[in-house]
């Protein structure tokens, strides 16, 4: 079966996308230098002025070596500006996040057919579209603690790249900002926001530079570990993260976007749950209640989006809690969540966990077979250069 599968890909599939990925890569090879949006757009987007105090950008949990992801060791969520807070969750990759879609419900599909939530930014999916995700961490006092939007694009207005704003948004889109023009202010504000969402999904950021990527070019060899894992991934994996291109040649994006609930248990040593009251009431009673809570529907509590696996081995720690810290414990979970005896902790919130084969939790995998997944996954980092 595993060969069949090896066989179709390596037959068919290679032929029908090799066109396709070679425009991708022909489009950002000739794009260059990025549009002035763009520029302007990461100019803010690593811009450590914009938080309050100074010192956190959006690129500090969001950088390029780790994916895009936060590269910061030793805790399991990430730490905003001020030292003692921190968020409930893992902060996602912003790479490749332009291709979650909308947020919106799927009804007739997921467990009994009641219908899944599907797309969005963010783990719970509550931002529709990535302007939308790009205004709140600025002002979410667990992040950069900035006290309204005024304070945002007044330190814009400072920067050096204010030329640049002007360029791109027109010479009076930096006056008016003061509180007696809160029109203005709002309106700089969304600017602010939409030169972020103009760099994200730029070919700096979606780079489609992987060694998966070009395998499926035909430019490189996986090894035999890593063609046994591919084989294994598609087999078991591909449900939540497609691994083949599109019909329409579209390279894969390794989510299938839907929010799910894996049965990932507490973190226990998240430091979200020592938090100040004001933030976090509940304390290490505390709850993720995810998608269901971003939508006020228990039926939908602890589920949460299912991410790319792109750039994942570089993305640590894994899940919306920071529950794993490495790629193998994962595969390893997925693979014997339900089996007698592995000794995994109950999940956070049990209610509506995927099970079944058809799922996760005791998929049947040798330990052997696990690390060959994992080797696969190593090959979905970007910036592959040969060996």
């Amino acid at each position: 079966m595993l060969e069949g599968i090896t066989g179709f890909r390596r037959a068919g599939l290679i032929l029908l996308v090799v066109p396709f990925l070679a425009g991708v890569f022909a489009a950002s090879a000739a794009a260059g230098p990025l549009t002035p949006k763009e520029q302007l757009g990461k100019a803010i987007f690593f811009d450590a002025r914009l938080s309050t105090p100074n010192g956190m950008s959006c690129g500090t949990c969001h950088d390029p070596a780790a994916g895009f992801a936060d590269p910061r060791p030793g805790y399991p969520v990430s730490q905003g500006v001020v030292p003692d807070r921190f968020g409930s969750r893992n902060a996602n990759s912003v790479a490749y996040a332009s291709f979650n879609g909308m947020f919106m419900f799927m009804p007739g599909m997921g467990p009994m057919n009641m219908g899944v939530y599907q797309g969005g930014q963010f783990w719970d999916g509550r931002s529709s579209m990535l302007i939308d995700q790009a205004k709140l961490p600025f002002l979410n006092p667990l992040e950069m603690n900035n006290p309204d939007s005024l304070a945002v694009v007044a330190d814009v207005r400072s920067a050096k790249y204010a030329p640049l704003f002007q360029a791109v948004y027109g010479a009076t889109s930096l006056d008016r900002l003061n509180k007696n023009h809160p029109e203005d202010v709002a309106l700089a504000y969304d600017r602010v926001a939409d030169a972020i969402a103009a760099y994200e999904p730029s070919s700096e950021v979606d780079s489609f530079s992987s060694k998966y990527d070009l395998y499926l070019l035909g430019e490189a060899r996986l090894s035999d570990q890593e063609s046994s894992g591919l084989a294994l991934f598609q087999a078991s994996c591909d449900r939540c993260h497609p691994s083949r291109p599109s019909a329409t040649g579209m390279p894969p994006i390794f989510s299938s976007h839907h929010h799910a609930n894996t049965g990932v248990p507490k973190t226990p040593d998240n430091p979200f749950y020592d938090v100040a009251a004001t933030f976090n009431p509940e304390g290490h009673d505390y709850v993720d209640l995810g998608t269901g809570g971003a939508v006020g529907d228990p039926f939908h509590y602890g589920r949460f989006k299912i991410p790319s696996l792109r750039n994942v081995a570089v993305t640590a720690p894994y899940m919306h809690n920071g529950a794993f810290a490495d790629l193998h414990t994962v595969a390893d979970f997925y693979n014997t969540r339900d089996v007698a005896g592995a000794g995994w902790p109950a999940p956070e919130w049990s209610a509506n966990v995927l099970v079944g084969p058809e799922h996760l939790g005791n998929i049947g995998l040798t330990d052997q077979q696990v690390d060959e997944i994992v080797a696969f996954l190593l090959t979905l980092t970007d910036g592959y250069v040969g060996q």
